[in-house]
């Protein structure tokens, strides 16, 4: 070959690997930049309180967050190279780290940020209120359903679902002639305001801030029930409160992963460290879920008969 080719090849190649790097240090640093995220629409309203904080710190960042079931979440990690991070239910397994690591060359981060609970919620003239994890899982199983449509945010691909078929069903299938899917968990909350006979299943994040004037609201149409806990010694009914949540009275507990796939400290790094740091884990405490860092818990009690007047 040409020896004034090969230069010319070398030089191309040297200007647009220094291009690359220096548009990789301008556009997408802890501080600014663009990235694209996944998220598992479950943990929605906290995650957009703290997508919001983290602009509002850093004004040159943008964190565009596209909110989709836990499976969507998973093929986005796997085979979406614009995707950056992702916010689950679960951790990596053994087979996907291989992967990610083997043959996309990636070094994941992952690690939990903060508890979060499946909450089981009852239209208001619902009279149903008490659950043991054994009566869920012989009404999901159509043994002993009481005429009751139980409802989820999907039934195949979303972490509600896969949560309750792994803790309640313990792998064993579900009844499809009780259980009704609708879109997200939105429609969930909306399906057992208006039907008196349904039960719904979603993330507490939607449903258990007692700040929050939109949660409060929602208070007025259903009631948040109660699951028997099975590690206390009197077995007594509790709601998924933060301090329930903190210690596992609660027996729907469920932890919210990070996956970030970033091997240099780019945007997606600088958000996982907020998400760490005192700051974010103050947004999850305050959106009531069970935050890493110690700090201590408030005790709420929500007085369902003053929101019904």
């Amino acid at each position: 070959m040409n020896f004034r080719i090969v230069l010319y090849i070398f030089c191309v190649f040297l200007i647009s690997c220094a291009d690359d790097k220096s548009i990789r240090s301008a556009t997408d640093t802890p501080e600014k930049g663009t990235i694209y995220i996944s998220v598992d629409e479950s943990f929605k309203p906290v995650m957009e309180q703290q997508i919001k904080m983290y602009e509002a710190s850093f004004p040159e960042s943008h964190i565009i967050a596209t909110y989709k079931s836990e499976a969507a979440c998973f093929r986005d990690l796997f085979s979406d190279t614009t995707n950056r991070l992702v916010v689950v239910g679960r951790g990596l397994n053994k087979k996907e780290e291989r992967y990610l690591t083997d043959s996309l060359k990636y070094n994941p981060g992952c690690n939990a940020v903060a508890s979060d609970a499946i909450a089981i919620v009852v239209n208001k003239n619902s009279t149903d209120t008490l659950f043991t994890p054994t009566s869920l899982k012989t009404a999901l199983q159509g043994k002993n359903a009481n005429n009751k449509t139980y409802v989820f945010d999907g039934l195949n691909a979303t972490s509600t679902v896969r949560y309750i078929k792994d803790s309640i069903l313990k792998g064993e299938a579900y009844d499809t002639a009780v259980v009704k899917a609708v879109k997200n968990s939105q429609d969930v909350l909306n399906y057992v305001s208006t039907h008196e006979n349904a039960v719904g299943f979603l993330g507490i994040s939607w449903i258990g801030n007692p700040e929050d004037s939109a949660q409060i609201k929602l208070l007025q149409t259903l009631k948040i029930a109660f699951v028997q806990c099975e590690v206390c010694n009197d077995k007594p009914y509790v709601k998924p409160m933060q301090e329930s949540m903190i210690t596992r009275r609660y027996p729907l507990v469920r932890s919210m992963f990070y996956i970030n796939k970033e091997n240099y400290k780019g945007l997606g790094t600088g958000f996982v460290a907020f998400l760490k740091s005192e700051r974010g884990q103050l947004i999850f405490r305050r959106a009531y879920l069970g935050p890493i860092m110690d700090f201590e818990v408030r005790k709420i009690n929500i007085n369902e008969k003053l929101l019904e007047k």
